[in-house]
């Protein structure tokens, strides 16, 4: 009888354990992939060869920004929905400063790129676009990515040029070519072939096959590889002419975008129908600058200004203030409402009043990062139902002025995006998804002396038009302007503008110093999964690993960066695993539904544990992404 007591007990015991971690959320449970430890430093980026060329130059003695320097070389070259002609944008922590600083490397609008120009072209005409291209050289901005990696190394990092660039000339010089890269080649191989660059450099079995590489096969880049290389020569010259090694750096960069590469570059994008002009690259800086912020309960959450969709998770982080969210239960139908309502009112902001600062009208950024105005704006919020027609706000008199373009804001919705005005078949459906997720890589780096970075480089992902002999894919940013003020008048196409992209690297502060380093991949889905993964870990608990794995959702209730920018209200992406009785909740407020597998992003991340003075990092099991640590 004792032996069947003890025996029921442990039944007992062991039932209650199992219920209660039978109700625990699915990212408490083991993760897919482990966390990263490290003492010294930590590499993680979009690709494994990428994240071991991070580890390859801490090896030399190189600090974050070296590393992550080196690792945008090596995914630009592999091209991971990113390529040499996109576009760089970065938080860097400077410990010597003890401050965050935002590295600005996004191109601009080339010399003719004005909405007459483009309200003329025929594709624009006949299929009634409000943007211009989305491929093809007229998609493309001046190159970035050079620019942004030679100013980053040279103010804030310690090796030479040659030495970062070294894993990114040897692949260029050839490597195992990747399945997903084949496959995405094949995919657009009809476009791709119209553009000889492209097809010289993605097609080199010539002849009667004119097939890509096979996966495994040794893939060379001699024109991208010659380009490189004359950026290590000018390194070189300046260095033996006695140049310091930040000027020689410089040199490198004037060489790109003053010298025989930029001139190449211009050629080969006018000969295939782009507008690039000498002057366009040539006049071009990278711009090192102020970031904004941002507190959320204590938190600093640090962003780039609202020339990137940055800012957006900054202003739902101060709507979100306003409610207790850790009571709701991590994804709970309350939960999933309250922040998908949050999402909805700050993107109406951001789909209104964020452009370049560099052009007018002036942005209403203070009104916009208002505590007061995010007070006013959670009053919108029915908790009952979604409404599909959240609107910009008036962030102007929180900031003391008046708002100029009231007029406009009368007529806006984005119930008005989807023009034909009928149910939309299941493939426009699909489309819409895939221009809200519109790929690119992303990247985080920090040390043992305090440096931290996280960058979300891209532009240039296939179909990739490669300008002249260069081996350079070009942007396909362009897309991201629009080309009427009634849209958004601080973000109409004019040329040496930069467009407002959705890249948004992020960094938080505790206690003056980093504490998470975070971003991801995938176009208007980009703060929607940041916003998640911070409280992921701030509301939540979850470790880096478990919050860059967890299940998030997508709303597509703002208007796309990409393809037609169009906007469907109340639709919503959840994880497969998420319970009916959410479901039934969330269909009863007025939701449609789908859903799919992985839902994380992918999001890579570093935490730095201050108590013990170590670096946790993540990468979620979405793709490819991949960090090694030491």
């Amino acid at each position: 009888m004792k032996t069947f007591a003890v025996s029921l007990l442990w039944f007992l015991v062991g039932f209650a354990s199992a219920s209660c971690f039978a109700a625990t959320p699915e990212p408490y449970s083991a993760t897919h992939k482990p966390p990263l430890h490290g003492r010294h430093w930590m590499a993680i980026t979009g690709k494994p060869l990428g994240a071991m060329a991070g580890a390859r130059t801490f090896e030399r003695g190189g600090n974050a920004i070296d590393a992550a320097c080196a690792m945008l070389a090596v995914v630009c070259t592999m091209y991971d929905d990113v390529s040499w002609g996109g576009e760089t944008q970065a938080l860097i922590y400077d410990p010597r400063a003890k401050k965050v600083v935002g590295i600005n490397a996004c191109g601009v609008a080339p010399t003719g790129a004005t909405p007459e120009f483009f309200k003329k072209l025929p594709q624009i005409r006949t299929n009634r676009l409000h943007h211009p291209p989305a491929e093809g050289p007229l998609a493309a901005i001046t190159p970035g990515n050079p620019g942004g990696l030679m100013v980053m190394l040279a103010e804030f990092g310690t090796l030479s040029l040659k030495d970062v660039l070294a894993p990114a000339m040897q692949m260029a010089d050839g490597y195992p070519i990747e399945a997903e890269l084949v496959a995405k080649i094949e995919r657009h191989a009809e476009k791709l072939r119209k553009w000889p660059y492209s097809e010289l450099a993605f097609f080199p079995h010539r002849g009667a096959t004119n097939l890509p590489p096979r996966p495994g096969e040794i893939w060379r880049q001699p024109d991208l590889l010659a380009t490189l290389q004359k950026l290590v020569d000018a390194e070189a010259q300046a260095l033996q002419a006695g140049k310091d090694r930040k000027a020689a750096i410089l040199a490198a960069y004037d060489r790109f975008y003053k010298g025989d590469i930029a001139e190449e570059f211009c050629r080969g994008s006018r000969e295939q129908g782009g507008l690039h002009t000498p002057a366009d690259l040539s006049n071009w800086r990278v711009k090192i600058e102020e970031p904004v912020h941002t507190t959320y309960k204590g938190i600093e959450v640090f962003k780039l200004t609202h020339w990137t969709q940055g800012p957006v998770m900054l202003q739902a982080l101060n709507l979100l203030e306003n409610v207790d969210l850790q009571p709701m239960g991590y994804n709970s139908a309350r939960y999933i409402h309250g922040v998908y309502q949050a999402m909805n009112l700050a993107y109406a902001d951001r789909d209104f009043y964020y452009g370049d600062p560099d052009f007018p009208p002036e942005e209403p950024i203070a009104g916009l990062l208002s505590k007061d105005y995010a007070r006013e704006r959670f009053k919108l919020i029915d908790w009952k139902k979604n409404n599909p027609d959240l609107r910009p706000g008036d962030p102007y008199p929180f900031q003391a002025g008046v708002n100029p373009f009231m007029r406009l804001l009368t007529n806006w919705s984005n119930l008005k995006t989807n023009r034909d005005g009928g149910a939309k078949p299941e493939q426009d459906r699909a489309q819409l998804g895939a221009d809200f997720r519109a790929g690119t890589t992303s990247i985080q780096a920090a040390d043992e002396n305090g440096w931290v970075i996280s960058v979300t480089p891209s532009g240039g992902w296939q179909p990739a038009c490669v300008a002249g002999r260069t081996g350079v894919g070009m942007s396909q940013r362009m897309q991201s302007f629009v080309l009427d003020t009634a849209e958004n008048p601080y973000n109409v196409v004019a040329p040496g503008k930069r467009p407002r992209v959705t890249l948004t690297p992020s960094l938080a502060l505790t206690n003056g110093r980093p504490f998470l380093c975070f971003s991801v991949q995938g176009g208007d889905t980009q703060d929607q999964n940041l916003l998640q993964f911070f409280l992921n870990v701030v509301e939540f608990g979850l470790s880096v690993q478990e919050a860059c794995e967890a299940a998030n959702f997508t709303s597509y209730q703002m208007r796309a960066s990409f393809g037609e920018h169009k906007a469907e209200p109340g639709r919503i992406t959840l994880n497969a695993e998420v319970p009916s009785w959410v479901r039934r909740e969330l269909r009863r407020m007025g939701y449609t539904l789908d859903f799919a597998p992985k839902t994380s992003g992918p999001i890579t991340a570093i935490y730095l544990d201050q108590p013990h003075g170590t670096l946790w990092g993540g990468a979620s099991n979405h793709g490819e992404d991949y960090g090694i640590g030491w």
